[in-house]
């Protein structure tokens, strides 16, 4: 077994949500649960009873009698299908004075709103967008920054079961009408600008062309950032009115519908990055049942926490950062660059705010690595008790510089799931230790396992793909515009029979934990042998002059070779020299298998706009093929920096 980085004193073990669930179990069923792994059995050979608890969380609503109809049907099984409860009424359920949310951004403006506030706000527009035409069904789309105005136009949707979807004001015209534009919003939120990283963006050109080719939309309503005070111009934009005129009519009465559990809430999207975005249809007691399972259980968050996620409204983050209202916890929103004005904003924020969970990406901790950040010593960090990370595989470094120089007694939740399940199918565990490089669990109710490419489970310490062989209440409806269920089965369910296979490449451990290797569809093959890209990554975050890296499989003389590229600090120059420290650190700790045959200095790297790097890209620019939808992308100048590049073709 592996030493531990961390563990739980008992006081805190026993004070959390999920060893008082346990010891209910224990006296309800007379089954004894001595630590997670029995839950986490007990959770898949009785899955009903396990849901229902999860319901009994807090859920407002009324789950009727059965709570599972064709439960082996992957897909097409049903939860609750008598059920009948409202998402945006279990956010909604406190009316007092205490803080609901605090929205900030870069330029330091801070817009706090109490339970109250935020219910109010809500209700007016919920009437607004009735008034206008919006009904049960209907697509209410947001092209917003991570801010207030956000929360509320969603809850709003939500309230009169119209569904939500939105993108972060940062995507180009095309990259948003490639997504709503196949939904069909009757209303679209928009902002008038943004910032980033000290630099305004107005939106007036994109707003215009947004408004005249999105077919069926009935209203454009436009919010002030760029200057709150000041009041949007609408000139030009078809549609178009005011936040403020729009609500003007409008009363404080929410009503909101008593819907069926599988009433679509949420359109999400897939990058983009091989074609068209596909439109992931999620419905709101999945979503809700869920959050509530992963917020209360696995983050052991509850009235008197502050979350808080570096995400913006265009990656399922956002959604599951606000579900954090049903556990009863205070949201810390944050719109602009993690590191404006400089690279130790974020932790001001959270100590200023007292943040008790923080949640960021992996590549923004092996940032604050790299640029020698020291927010413990820094900052007061003594309210935070769990670091969540996720959108790449964590290095193994980055666990040590977490516990080094942002705090010893802490829980780092390396966690991973995705758009698809806009959740989580490995993540933290308050009542576990954490482990170097290790997710701590599957998560409750969730049959993950990883299967070889015949379909056989692999043991322990085997690589191969991440899978789940029962049925979850997040799994999607289904796509939109796919009325057979065929592109949905063919993107889940074609590889292995009646199993959910997610397309990352990965390893149960020892310890009962999950190490992520990077995406199945990225793994390397050099003379045959599978090689995660993650594994590379790990070892190459080791060199200091390496900011990041990225790296395929070229096929090369029948046989394929591992290229490596790399961004280095501002300055540096890849030379003969570095490039042998590079193939040393990978040949020492990995293999030689592991060493890339070409490693390449670039500017740049191309990623999507919620941070993940696009390996899939890269190899078809080396290798001559297009790059569909270049619009997913935050930087699509990048992918020119790797056509026909010299080095690659010796």
């Amino acid at each position: 077994m592996a030493t531990p980085l961390w563990q739980p004193s008992p006081q805190r073990r026993e004070a959390t949500q999920l060893a008082a669930l346990m010891r209910e179990l224990e006296a309800e069923t007379g089954t004894p649960f001595t630590d997670y792994a029995d839950l986490h059995a007990w959770s898949l050979s009785h899955p009903e009873a396990f849901w229902a608890r999860v319901w009994q969380l807090g859920v407002i609503g009324e789950p009727g009698q059965r709570v599972l109809k064709h439960p082996t049907a992957m897909p097409g099984a049903r939860w609750f299908p008598e059920a009948r409860l409202n998402f945006a009424a279990n956010l909604l359920r406190r009316r007092d004075d205490s803080p609901a949310l605090i929205a900030c951004d870069e330029r330091g403006r801070r817009q706090a709103l109490s339970h109250a506030e935020l219910h109010d706000r809500v209700a007016r527009l919920a009437r607004a967008l009735r008034d206008s035409g919006v009904h049960s069904g209907d697509r209410v789309a947001g092209l917003v920054p991570n801010s207030e105005h956000a929360v509320i136009a969603m809850l709003a949707a939500a309230s009169l079961g119209a569904v939500w979807s939105s993108c972060s004001p940062d995507f180009g015209a095309q990259g948003v009408l490639d997504r709503f534009g196949q939904i069909e919003p009757k209303v679209l939120v928009c902002c008038d600008g943004y910032h980033w990283n000290g630099k305004a963006i107005a939106l007036h050109d994109r707003l215009q062309a947004l408004a005249r080719q999105l077919p069926g939309l009935k209203r454009l309503v436009l919010f002030p950032f760029l200057d709150p005070e000041a009041t949007p111009d609408t000139r030009g934009i078809d549609k178009a009115v005011t936040w403020e005129a729009f609500l003007a009519e409008s009363t404080e009465t929410l009503d909101c519908a008593a819907l069926p559990f599988d009433h679509p809430l949420y359109i999400l999207y897939s990058s983009g990055t091989t074609g068209r975005p596909k439109c992931i249809v999620h419905g709101a007691g999945g979503t809700l049942l869920q959050h509530l399972k992963e917020h209360r259980l696995h983050c052991d968050l509850g009235e008197g926490d502050v979350l808080f996620y570096y995400t913006t409204c265009g990656w399922m983050m956002w959604n599951w950062l606000v579900s954090g209202l049903a556990a009863g916890a205070t949201l810390v929103l944050y719109d602009g660059s993690p590191f404006a004005p400089d690279p130790s904003s974020l932790w001001r924020l959270a100590e200023r705010e007292g943040v008790t969970c923080f949640g960021t990406s992996a590549r923004y901790l092996t940032s604050c690595a790299k640029e020698g950040l020291q927010p413990g010593r820094d900052h007061d960090l003594t309210a935070l008790r769990t670091l969540l990370s996720t959108g790449s595989a964590l290095p193994h470094e980055t666990f040590d510089y977490v516990y080094r120089a942002i705090k010893e007694d802490l829980l780092l939740a390396s966690i991973s799931g995705g758009t698809d399940i806009v959740s989580c199918f490995a993540l933290g565990c308050p009542i576990r230790p954490v482990y170097r490089g290790q997710l701590q669990c599957r998560g409750l109710g969730m049959a993950v396992a990883v299967y070889d490419e015949a379909g056989e489970p692999c043991g322990v310490g085997e690589k191969g793909e991440l899978v789940c062989t029962q049925p979850f209440p997040s799994m999607p409806l289904g796509f939109w515009n796919d009325p057979d269920g065929q592109r949905y089965h063919g993107a889940y369910f074609a590889r292995f029979p009646d199993v959910w296979a997610h397309g990352d490449y990965a390893e149960l451990t020892a310890e009962d934990g999950l190490i992520i290797h990077g995406r199945a569809d990225t793994v390397l093959n050099p003379g045959g042998v599978r090689i995660g890209t993650a594994e590379i990554y790990r070892q190459v975050e080791k060199v200091e002059e390496v900011l990041e890296s990225l790296c395929i499989g070229q096929q090369w003389q029948d046989d394929e070779r591992v290229v490596l590229f790399v961004r280095l600090r501002d300055g540096l120059t890849l030379d003969d020299a570095l490039r042998q420290r590079i193939r040393d650190t990978i040949r020492a700790n990995a293999s030689p298998r592991h060493v890339p045959a070409r490693i390449v200095q670039v500017d740049d790297l191309p990623r999507t706009r919620s941070g993940k790097l696009v390996e899939m890209a890269v190899r078809s620019v080396v290798h001559g093929h297009a790059v569909a939808n270049r619009e997913s992308l935050a930087n699509p100048a990048a992918l020119a920096q790797f056509e026909d590049r010299p080095e690659l073709r010796e």
